[in-house]
């Protein structure tokens, strides 16, 4: 159990960790009842809300080919995705940009990252991540179950043009399901 008063720690009641959220999508992926639950549309993704662990928001999502999210953020949750099947290609920012007084920034040569995600695997990320995920198969659909916590307050949008990246809109729930 993390106590209060142990550096790192969390207290009772403060939800999953990124590594529970990571450890429930990857179980998720492995479900091959809830993936063929899915219905699969061939030009626009489809979701399926989930009931996450300890309060977490979760989603089984369909990828049609060439599809994908776009830069955004979580709004300062947490949170892991994984993949069911086919391959999603993740585009990161490694910098933590600040969450207000900015419409656009300038970006450092070295910040992104990218990582190719094929059956089975996973990954977990922190409160402050900026990325977009695709699916750039020219021909398949791709499947991923993705947790966040807490349940996600907003969702910022940015545009990015080489190495300037625009905040363009903010969301709220409701507005992306």
């Amino acid at each position: 159990m993390e106590t209060a008063s142990t550096p790192g720690r969390r207290t009772r009641g403060e939800g999953p960790t990124p590594t529970q959220l990571l450890e429930f999508v990857q179980r998720g992926v492995l479900d091959a009842e809830l993936i063929a639950s899915l219905p699969l549309d061939p030009e626009e993704r489809t979701w399926l809300r989930l009931e996450g662990p300890e309060g977490s928001e979760a989603w089984l999502i369909a990828w049609p080919p060439g599809t994908g999210t776009g830069w955004h953020d979580h709004g300062g949750s947490h949170g892991a995705f994984a993949v069911a099947r086919g391959g999603l290609t993740e585009d990161s920012l490694a910098v933590r940009l600040p969450t207000e007084g900015w419409k656009t920034l300038e970006l450092a040569e070295g910040v992104d990252r990218v990582r190719e995600l094929a059956d089975g695997r996973g990954r977990a990320f922190g409160a402050h991540h900026v990325h977009q995920v695709l699916n750039n198969s020219p021909q398949d659909h791709a499947i991923s179950v993705h947790a966040y916590y807490p349940p996600l307050p907003s969702m910022r949008r940015y545009s990015r043009d080489g190495a300037t990246l625009r905040l363009e809109e903010v969301e709220l729930p409701g507005e992306w399901e």
